[in-house]
Formats: structure tokens, sequence, C-alpha cells
């Protein structure tokens, strides 16, 4: 499993059509903020709900802080999946340093 900066993913932001964004965080959450195209399936809920992404998939697992997100990433990659990143620092880092017009909470 890979990390990648929030740094990172803004730079790779016209290939997102490409690129499985993940959002792991809880309904309330995806509600407050998102990135534009992100998929939201909570941690929670990923076990059951695992089979609906695409295995082969470059995909980048997000969450609020980077916590939840590296967990599932390891889950992800444990249960074969072969191009998974965790987004450090999460959306928070994304609001701080990359879009600050991105409500936080």
């Amino acid at each position: 499993m890979q990390s990648i900066t929030v740094e990172q993913l803004a730079a790779l932001q016209s290939e997102w059509d490409k690129v499985v964004l993940l959002d792991v965080r809880d309904p309330w959450e995806f509600e407050i903020c998102r990135l534009p195209g992100s998929v939201n399936i909570p941690m929670n809920e990923i076990p059951e709900r695992a089979q609906e992404l695409n295995q082969e998939a470059r995909t980048v697992v997000i969450c609020h802080f980077g916590m939840r997100s590296l967990e599932v990433s390891t889950y992800l990659e444990e249960s074969g999946f072969k191009d998974i990143s965790n987004l450090e620092g999460g959306l928070d880092a994304w609001a701080q340093r990359v879009d600050e017009d991105m409500p936080q909470y």
C-alpha cells in the first residue's frame, strides 16, 4: 500500500476520472464536504461492499484525518486490491493545504 499527499492528489486532478476516490467517512461527514467524484462507502460497510469496487483500478482511500482510510487501505490490499493509496492527513489536510474554501469540521 502506498500513501499519497494532498499535494500529489491535487496534481492528479486532471486524471481523477481514471482514479477511484473512495471516501470511507460516515454519510453525515460526506454531506459536509467531499472531493468531486468521490464514492462514499463508510468504513464499517467496506467488508460487505468491497465487491462494488474494481480491484484493478487505481484507488485513493480518503477519510477525515487519514486513520480510517489507512485501516481500509490495508484491508483492501490484503483482500487483493492492486493499486491502493491512503490520503495522508485526509480531508482535513486537503482543506488546510489545497482548498481553504472546503468546509472543515
